[in-house]
């Protein structure tokens, strides 16, 4: 298992960002100009600039996760991995330390999924809604584009090589941010397009709260990436929170211990990055690799 800590920042507030675990598609790579480094360092400094003006963790994982969604690099929002059908159906949760979540799953025609999730948290009774209309998106003032906006050349060939058994199909892939404020309040949002070639209507751990995300005050936020259905059975997100608080096991060694009897049982990679209460940072992943951003001392470390 690969772990890496960063303590807590004399600014008081805190980031790290995760664009999925597995390592990078290289078809994906050749076919876009741009570099997954510049991809998580842009997504990072924007949600580095809101906590940095004394904006809310809420605020700035959003802000941060909307960033990677519009990156067709990463699985989430535009260029998202594709469905058997070759459809994109996309997942966002939003939590914060309060203990309020929102989420949506098979998402079709909101540009940025997350901030759907948020809306749902904060405009509906409702935690969780399935593929949202373009009449609610547009209620609520969210910006549609059609289906076709989200599909990109490469990962059409990509769904062609997984279907024709020249490539095999990745089960990672997912976008997401951990952060903590100056005011101590944290926050996680997560977003993901799934797996390549899944089924159409398949569900994994991205928007269900306590598996794929989590987020408590006073304990910390998590969001996880990988083989979204051991995630699900594992409750991962929330076992590491529980180990944390009712234990006061330290962030990086219950993320070790639930890594291990909740991922590696399971015979499962992935990762997840996590702020806790103190504002230190934890990225890990049992995975080959994972692509992370956060800041450690003066300097900003970029996984890619």
């Amino acid at each position: 298992m690969h772990l890496f800590q960063a303590a807590p920042a004399a600014s008081g507030w805190a980031l790290a960002l995760h664009g999925g675990a597995g390592g990078r598609v290289e078809e994906l790579s050749l076919e876009v100009g741009g570099s997954y480094g510049e991809g998580l360092t842009g997504a990072y400094l924007a949600g580095a600039a809101v906590l940095a003006a004394g904006g809310t963790a809420l605020d700035a994982v959003c802000v941060t996760v909307s960033r990677l969604e519009d990156d067709p690099l990463f699985n989430a929002g535009r260029g998202a991995a594709l469905t058997a059908a070759g459809t994109a159906e996309l997942d966002a949760c939003v939590m914060t330390g309060d203990g309020r979540a929102g989420a949506v799953a098979a998402c079709r025609h909101a540009r940025n999924p997350v901030f759907a999730a948020r809306k749902v948290m904060e405009e509906t009774p409702a935690v969780l809604l399935i593929a949202p209309d373009e009449d609610r998106l547009c209620g609520w003032a969210l910006e549609t584009v059609p289906p076709e906006y989200f599909l990109t050349p490469a990962r059409q060939q990509q769904l062609r090589n997984v279907q024709e058994r020249t490539l095999e199909g990745s089960r990672h892939g997912t976008v997401g941010a951990v952060a903590i404020d100056v005011r101590g309040r944290v926050a996680a949002a997560t977003s993901t397009g799934g797996m390549v070639n899944q089924s159409e209507g398949r569900i994994g751990d991205t928007p269900i709260v306590g598996a794929g995300t989590y987020a408590r005050d006073g304990v910390g936020a998590l969001s996880c990436t990988g083989q979204g259905e051991a995630f699900m059975q594992g409750v991962v997100a929330h076992d590491v929170a529980a180990r944390v608080r009712y234990l006061g096991t330290p962030m990086a060694e219950a993320i070790e211990a639930t890594v291990q009897a909740e991922l590696a049982a399971r015979a499962a990679t992935g990762g997840l990055i996590a702020v806790a209460a103190d504002g230190s940072v934890v990225v890990a992943h049992n995975s080959p690799a994972m692509f992370a951003a956060y800041h450690d001392g003066d300097r900003l470390v970029i996984h890619s």
